[in-house]
Parts: C-alpha cells; sequence; structure tokens
C-alpha cells in the first residue's frame, strides 16, 4: 500500500497518537507508515503539509530512549529528505566509492520536507531545542539528551551530502545550548551565530566532550563526514565552510586532531592518497597535522 493509501485507513491524528506511544512497537509502525511516502516527491510532499505529524515524528526519533527507534527514525528521515531533495541527483558512484550512501532519487524532488525542517521557525527550533537540552523531552535527562545529539551526529553527514546549503546555512540564530558544549563556555562569542546551519550547531556548539562516549561519536561524525564530503560536488564555498569548521574543531581536540592523522591509512588502500589530498585541501593551514 502506498502512502496515501494508508492514510486513508490510519489518519494523522492516529499515526500521532501511534508516535505519542510509550510502545516502541507503536512508534516503529507509525514511522514504517511515514516510510512509506518515500517512495515519491509527490508524497513527501503531502506529509510536509502536515506539521503536527512531522513535528511528533521529529520529536519521537530524537526523544525516544529505544535505540530500535532511533534508528528507524533516522533511515527514515534520511530516506525522505533524499527522494525530496531539489537538487539534481548525482552520476553514479565508481566502483571505489561503492561503500558511499546510496542515493535513493532519480530525479530532483520538490524540497517541501526541507523547507519545512529547516525553513519553518517553529519546526527548525523544536529540532535545536531537543538537541541542545531546551526541550522538556530532553532539559531533566543526560543519558537521553546524549541519544538524541548521537542520533542527529548520525544522520548530518547523509543531509550534509544531499543538500550541503540547507544544513551549513539558516535564517534563524541557534538559541546557545543550555549547558557548556565543545569544551566551550556558554557566552555569545563561542554561541551559534548568524548565518550558522545544523551542521556548524551540531559540530562545534552542541556536544559536551567532557562525556567520552559522546565525544567519540563526535570525532566518528568528523570522519564520516569529511570523508563523504570528497565524493559530492566540488565547490569553493563548501571547501571554505569546511575548513572554517575543522579549524575551530581542532582548535582545542588532540583527539580529533589524531584521528584526520590516520584516517588515510584506515580507509581503502585505493581510496587512500585520493582521501589525503582532500583532508590536505580542508584542513586549515595554521592547524598542523601530520597525515600519515
Amino acid at each position: 500500500m502506498s502512502f496515501t493509501q494508508v492514510l486513508s485507513l490510519a489518519s494523522e491524528e492516529s499515526l500521532i497518537q501511534a508516535l505519542d506511544s510509550p510502545a516502541p512497537a507503536a512508534n516503529i509502525l507509525a514511522m514504517t507508515v511515514i516510510h512509506k511516502a518515500a517512495a515519491n516527491p509527490g508524497d513527501v510532499a503531502i506529509l510536509s503539509l502536515m506539521a503536527s505529524l512531522v513535528a511528533a515524528f521529529i520529536r519521537r526519533w530524537l526523544a525516544a530512549p529505544q535505540v530500535e527507534v532511533g534508528t528507524k527514525g533516522g533511515k527514515v528521515l534520511g530516506d525522505l529528505l533524499d527522494i525530496d531533495c531539489e537538487l539534481p541527483p548525482p552520476p553514479p558512484p565508481s566502483q571505489a566509492e561503492d561503500n558511499t550512501a546510496l542515493i535513493l532519487r532519480k530525479s530532483p524532488g520538490q524540497g517541501k520536507l526541507w523547507r519545512r525542517l529547516f525553513g519553518d521557525k517553529t519546526m527548525y527550533l523544536l529540532l535545536l531545542d531537543l538537541i541542545s537540552g531546551r526541550h522538556a523531552d530532553t532539559s531533566g535527562n543526560t543519558h537521553q539528551l546524549s541519544l538524541a545529539q548521537g542520533r542527529i551526529l548520525r544522520v548530518l553527514p547523509r543531509l550534509a551530502a544531499l543538500n550541503f546549503q540547507a544544513v551549513s546555512q539558516s535564517a534563524f540564530v541557534a538559541t546557545t545550548p543550555s549547558r557548556l558544549t565543545n569544551g566551550h563556555g556558554s557566552d555569545s562569542s563561542t554561541g551559534p551565530k548568524e548565518g550558522e546551519g545544523l551542521l556548524q550547531f551540531a559540530a562545534l556548539h552542541m556536544v559536551d566532550k567532557a562525556d567520552t562516549l559522546l565525544h567519540l561519536s563526535l570525532v566518528d561524525f568528523f570522519e564520516v563526514f569529511v570523508s563523504l564530503m570528497r565524493l559530492t560536488e566540488y565547490s569553493a564555498h563548501k571547501v571554505e565552510t569546511i575548513r572554517g569548521i575543522l579549524r575551530q574543531a581542532l582548535a582545542d581536540d588532540p583527539l580529533l586532531k589524531e584521528s584526520f592523522e590516520a584516517l588515510p591509512d584506515r580507509t581503502v588502500p585505493e581510496e587512500a592518497d585520493s582521501l589525503r589530498r582532500w583532508l590536505r585541501e580542508v584542513l586549515p593551514g595554521e592547524v598542523q597535522i601530520a597525515l600519515r
């Protein structure tokens, strides 16, 4: 059954009720129905009009304590935004790049869900509040906040590969997170800045590096993000944006620096040299990293 066929049997209100249920099976069932919209751009456009359902989905994805619900939500969101992306799909990857995420769309989408998530201030701030500890579902629960932050870090490289501008620029200034993040203070000089998007927020302002596991998740995010950006369409703006992010991220993170130094040796041999060249291009010149 298609997404619209299911909607004739299960209303938007019933799907929201399933997402709000404490039962993970009900959450996953609702997410499975929502996932059906990824079959074509028209269905994603219909979904984007259901603001309350989209908000309930975002909340459940980031605020569910169960790992399986978070994993399902990340897959659903990535597939929906892939099909909805207005940019033309890239050419098929070469054999050496078969390990990258598969692009699902065969033609440009309508971009309506992208605009709902990143251009609707209420929806965008809901997402930011959930991952910064300013939402009731995460504010008093450090473990749940860490889960939410880990989930956004896992999906962000794919979203950046789909539409880099959408995740790296925003008309809305994110509120400084409610606790110390990324080793910085919470004053305005180190907090989110005008024009920065979800990418900069998550990479530079979200994670408390005193949380060892989450710090490792942040390092893993940077590895995947930088490696995947090498395979996307080149632009001077993209390179400069990545370089600016890395300049801040590497300033006080020896663990991240060590990770980048060893990264080419941990990739497949046929890609090591091209990855090393890419790292030399995007790493800021003032940061001394001895690539192996």
